[in-house]
């Protein structure tokens, strides 16, 4: 893991946070540089020493300028504070008991521009895991898991349960995971990911799409998947880059870790639009409304299917948790999206399975 070097500053009286200055290439390890070198290669040289810097920049920031000034995932004090609130009032038990009860979801998807080789195709959607949050976690994640009939398998960011420090303990968990997900598993990376990560997930077989695309070729016809790195923090989302070799006129579907991209998406030409981040609120007011989505997208994009002009959607309310373990009125869900060839459901397709 490459070495971050901390600075203190001030931001306010009685406060300090450390900052981490940026990371460069030379200063990971021989094994991990090679990794890199190699990912810089397919990806382009800005884009990783990009990812880098705004990485060493990120992992102890809690205040930035930008889409969102305030980032509490990112204030581990507060999140003492919260999980103290939740065992006074009798909350926090039944919350981690949730993190564990993973709910099945199908969502059937009707696309004007869906190949009918495609029809019936089935993605199993995963999102926000979160896989280091809890020992026991993985098991009940493979256990809901097993037995689904899917065929392939999407995953939309946040592997790791901070959003700093460590990631081997999430890869570990990873290649737990990994055998239960079927021939194919394409993936894009979350705000709380390292690119450091991707080596160790692609040695794995899991296809990180970084500003890329991915076709599948099913009876003579295609289907595009397309992947862009992460909107909400990073914003090294490149649209232009991840369609540069995809058709037109071909049905496409994009992966997302955020909704927030969901305009320039929409106008972008694409079909369906997958995501996560917003964890549906994670904890919710009774009935499920959320209180805060940390997302710059409508709160009616915040957790299941929508539609905005003529894409649709699809935000996952995620499989794991973060900030603290718990749930509250906002179960973890694991998604199949089956794809309808046909005119568009203004329905709510969202069910559980």
């Amino acid at each position: 893991m490459c070495p971050s070097h901390l600075r203190k500053i001030k931001i306010a009286k009685g406060w300090e946070l450390k900052v981490a200055t940026s990371m460069k290439l030379f200063e990971c390890s021989e094994s991990e540089r090679q990794a890199l070198t190699t990912l810089e290669a397919r990806i382009g040289r800005m884009h990783l020493r990009q990812r880098l810097g705004l990485e060493g920049e990120h992992e102890s920031h809690v205040v930035r300028k930008g889409t969102h000034f305030f980032h509490l995932e990112n204030w581990y004090s507060v999140h003492g504070l919260i999980r103290a609130a939740l065992t006074v009032t009798g909350l926090h038990g039944r919350g981690q008991r949730n993190v564990l009860n993973i709910h099945k979801k199908t969502n059937e998807v009707w696309l004007r521009q869906l190949p009918p080789a495609f029809d019936g195709f089935t993605l199993l959607h995963l999102s926000d895991l979160h896989l280091d949050i809890h020992p026991q976690y993985i098991h009940h994640l493979v256990q809901s898991i097993r037995g689904l009939s899917y065929d392939l398998c999407v995953m939309t960011g946040d592997y790791r349960f901070r959003t700093f420090g460590p990631f081997q303990p999430a890869l570990d968990a990873l290649a737990l995971l990994r055998p239960h997900l079927g021939k194919t598993v394409l993936a894009v990376l979350g705000n709380h990911d390292s690119i450091r990560m991707v080596p160790g997930m692609e040695a794995l077989g899991i296809q990180v799409l970084m500003n890329e695309s991915a076709l599948l070729e099913r009876g003579g016809a295609a289907l595009a998947l397309v992947g862009i790195d992460d909107a909400h923090y990073f914003r090294t989302h490149n649209f232009h880059k991840a369609t540069a070799h995809v058709a037109p006129e071909l049905c496409t579907i994009l992966l997302s870790h955020t909704p927030e991209p969901y305009r320039h998406a929409a106008h972008a030409g694409f079909d369906l639009m997958l995501c996560g981040h917003t964890h549906g609120g994670q904890i919710c007011l009774p009935g499920g409304t959320p209180i805060l989505t940390d997302s710059g997208a409508p709160r009616a994009f915040a957790k299941g299917a929508w539609q905005y002009h003529g894409m649709q959607g699809y935000t996952s309310v995620g499989c794991g948790a973060s900030i603290v373990d718990v749930r509250l009125n906002c179960p973890p869900e694991i998604t199949l999206h089956r794809l309808r060839r046909g005119t568009l459901n203004t329905g709510d397709p969202a069910a559980e399975a």
